[in-house]
């Protein structure tokens, strides 16, 4: 489902716009509407993070940009809590956002590619705070495209083994 939804928001904003989606997530705004947090690149190799409305016309899927930030003026990404699996985090513009992401793992994914991005085109000390860092350095791992179902395999290993570890009599 995500990479239709990816295929569409490509097709119907950011191609017309001169620019290439890599990765969007969606994050938890009004009961009512959709939104979603997009990290793009411009023709002139900016990196811009957007906010984008997602609602429906009749039959037809529409988007919109709400807001749009650059990467460049990201001072610093808050994962809130690094030993919990928690959705929210914070992104430090000029101002302070706060987003909850669908899931934990949404939330490691977005922040994976906007570090590969700052990577790839800035190269600036991206201040990178309550992540677990396990989940978020580019090792064997995430070069696939299921980084986020690793993530998941991790969690779980460790879930399982803080079960037996609780399960066993204690001498």
């Amino acid at each position: 489902m995500s990479s239709l939804v990816k295929e569409d928001l490509e097709k119907k904003l950011f191609y017309p716009l001169g620019q290439s989606l890599y990765e969007f997530i969606e994050v938890e705004c009004t009961a009512q509407d959709r939104f979603y947090l997009c990290a793009s690149v411009t023709k002139s190799e900016d990196v811009q993070i957007s906010m984008v409305k997602h609602f429906r016309i009749g039959l037809d899927e529409k988007y919109e940009i709400t807001e749009k930030w650059f990467l460049n003026d990201l001072e610093m990404i808050d994962g809130k809590e690094a030993d919990a699996d928690n959705p929210c985090f914070d992104m430090h513009f000029k101002n302070v956002y706060s987003w909850e992401a669908y899931s934990c793992a949404s939330k490691y994914t977005f922040e994976r590619t906007l570090n590969k991005l700052n990577e790839m085109y800035l190269k600036k000390d991206l201040k990178i705070v309550n992540f677990d860092f396990t989940y978020i350095n580019d090792d064997f791992f995430w070069s696939s495209n299921n980084g986020d179902c690793i993530v998941l395999m991790r969690i779980c290993f460790y879930a399982s083994n803080l079960l037996c570890l609780s399960l066993c009599p204690v001498p």
